[in-house]
């Protein structure tokens, strides 16, 4: 078994809105960015020096073409980048306010019709990590049956698998209970869930965050972290659990820590000979933790996940 981690999920246009402290409905000016979370944390893993591969859809439109060559240029193995001649690429608007949270749209393209045929399931029986992190994936068919079916299929290989939930409001909107019911679906096959301090609550429906991991493990998540932004993470193992504190930094825009923690985090963990034992070695847990928290809040200094994370320096 190799040390490569295979990201699956989409990969999009984000537009950001080059006016300071603006909604969507007053902006005017546009910048194009390459976005997606898991191409975020495939971008992290090829930074840092990681093998990394994305697995999703593109349109056959200049946007698609772009984005490769975005994931190209940061040294990701696009192999399992898919060409879609019958949609168009995803996009999405983003919009800054001026405490660094994002106002967002999503218009939902290729990335929805990625077909459980159409991956490369050797790749995948050869790869040492799979990561399902993705805003998009469990919303509809076929991408979340494409999902779901290459998720067991990664357990039943004896695959290290991360899942991050992704929740966005907009998204789902009233369809909460399903995405709740989802999400518990594919943490029962996670060896590592990153939430963020939103998500667990949802997910749980506990207040109390150390109730809400105790009712993660038991769903069956081995390590479980939830990111609290500047306080840093709260990382559990199922026998300890412990906050790791962040560093501070002055944030510009927060698109993407999540996705370069988790990133930071799987490229460390790709280095262990035996994953799954690191369960049982809080320590080494909590040093890669700290790292971690320094690689997201890095890429809070600067505008766009995926070309901030480029620009990083180690």
């Amino acid at each position: 078994m190799g040390n490569s981690i295979i990201c699956i999920g989409e990969l999009l246009i984000d537009f950001f809105c080059k006016d300071v402290d603006i909604d969507l409905i007053d902006g005017k000016i546009f910048e194009k960015q390459a976005g997606g979370a898991p191409a975020n944390v495939c971008a992290t893993i090829a930074k840092l020096g990681g093998d990394s591969k994305f697995c999703g859809k593109v349109g056959d439109d200049l946007f698609g073409y772009f984005l490769k060559r975005t994931l190209d240029d940061v040294n990701v193995d696009t192999s399992m980048l898919l060409v879609d001649k019958n949609h168009p690429t995803t996009l999405a608007f983003v919009s800054l306010q001026g405490n660094g949270e994002r106002d967002f749209v999503f218009n939902q393209g290729a990335d929805a019709f990625l077909l459980e045929e159409e991956i490369d399931q050797e790749k995948v029986k050869k790869a040492s990590i799979l990561h399902f992190g993705s805003a998009t994936a469990l919303i509809d068919n076929p991408f979340c049956s494409t999902y779901l079916s290459i998720m067991k299929l990664a357990k039943k290989e004896g695959k290290f698998i991360s899942f991050d939930p992704n929740y966005r409001k907009d998204l789902w909107k009233e369809r909460k209970l399903q995405f709740i019911k989802l999400a518990k679906e594919a943490i029962a096959f996670a060896d590592f869930v990153k939430l963020s301090e939103d998500e667990i609550k949802i997910v749980t429906q506990k207040q109390n965050l150390i109730a809400g991991i105790d009712d993660l493990h038991q769903m069956g998540a081995s390590i479980i972290a939830v990111t609290l932004g500047k306080n840093g993470t709260l990382i559990s193992n199922g026998f300890e659990h412990e906050l790791i504190p962040s560093v501070e930094v002055q944030a510009i825009d927060s698109t993407g820590a999540g996705d370069a923690f988790v990133g930071a985090t799987l490229f460390q963990i790709a280095q262990e000979k035996h994953p799954h034992h690191l369960i049982y070695h809080f320590h080494d847990l909590k040093k890669m933790i700290s790292f971690s928290n320094k690689v997201g809040a890095m890429t809070c200094t600067q505008i766009g996940a995926m070309s901030a994370i480029s620009r990083l320096s180690f």
